[in-house]
């Protein structure tokens, strides 16, 4: 079995994927910002907003997964593998913060709406639609790859699906003058992001706190455990995740006393970490277990369970 950690989650292999999508957002961006100033939309303002929220969030991204695909030290056991965690986490939490401005603020717009140009506002709609679907599918193929990805993919569908509703309310606001329109518009865009938004932060927060990966059923494991032959307890059952795609677990296993003179020891660490690696959902390549005789217990912190 390797024990070198590598690279989780294709890391290298993002960047230049990464790379385009920012480029792409940039530009859309620039655009969008021009056009909500031309045409006094909120709706495409929102969509800009978003926008640099995405150039940053995707930003963050790169500079995670250049991090990721950085080798393992003395200092950093496990490298920057985490990194990818911590861009997921600041997307999602600055996606969130936007999501609930645009609807506070489109709230605003409905009692007291402006004069937009409906015209105008389709034009930079469609442009922002164009680079969105682009970077969607340079990001698509990658976006299962990990959490920083999932999150950068979100952010440019998201992008995407504002860019049709700015589309839709300029079409409505020029063909029949309705002018909340707009700030409709801007609501749903808001009710995309804020959702979505809250699930990668929970999910990316459960990785930080270190909560049991999905997929791994924690008294199955045990259970599994407690099947092989010579093994009499488990306690101080961990499982954490360090990034994705890097499940790790740590356990202190019993066995009988009789492995540590017959020399069966070695053979029990081969079976219980096979055990953890093969018949699973989730694949634990990466545990350590501490084999302890029936009697260690008693020397052990009260607090381990």
């Amino acid at each position: 079995m390797s024990h070198d950690h590598g690279v989780p989650g294709g890391a290298s292999s993002s960047r230049p994927r990464l790379v385009a999508a920012l480029g792409i957002t940039a530009a859309v961006l620039i655009a969008e910002v021009v056009g909500a100033i031309i045409t006094g939309s909120l709706a495409l303002l929102v969509d800009a907003a978003h926008m640099l929220t995405d150039a940053g969030g995707l930003t963050i991204a790169l500079i995670a997964a250049t991090l990721a695909g950085r080798p393992t030290s003395a200092k950093r056991t496990w490298g920057f593998a985490r990194s990818e965690v911590l861009g997921a986490t600041a997307q999602a939490a600055v996606l969130l913060a936007v999501g609930i401005f645009v609807v506070v603020e489109a709230v605003q717009r409905l009692i007291n709406p402006p004069e937009i140009a409906g015209g105008q506002l389709v034009i930079f709609g469609v442009i922002g639609l164009l680079g969105n679907v682009a970077s969607i599918v340079i990001l698509a193929g990658h976006r299962g790859t990990n959490l920083n990805m999932r999150a950068a993919f979100l952010e440019v569908v998201n992008d995407a699906l504002g860019s049709v509703a700015v589309i839709v309310a300029a079409i409505v606001i020029t063909l029949t003058g309705f002018q909340l329109a707009d700030a409709i518009a801007a609501i749903l865009i808001g009710a995309l992001i804020v959702p979505r938004a809250v699930l990668l932060l929970r999910d990316s927060t459960n990785v930080l706190l270190e909560s049991t990966p999905k997929g791994i059923d924690l008294d199955s494991v045990r259970d599994h455990l407690l099947e092989l032959d010579h093994v009499t307890a488990v306690h101080d059952l961990h499982v954490s995740q360090i990034a994705t795609g890097l499940p790790v677990l740590t356990a202190h296993v019993v066995v009988e006393d009789s492995c540590f003179y017959d020399g069966h020891t070695a053979q029990m660490l081969d079976a219980l970490q096979h055990c953890v690696a093969e018949h699973f959902a989730v694949q634990i390549e990466h545990s350590t277990f501490q084999l302890e005789p029936a009697g260690h217990g008693a020397h052990e912190h009260p607090t381990h369970d």
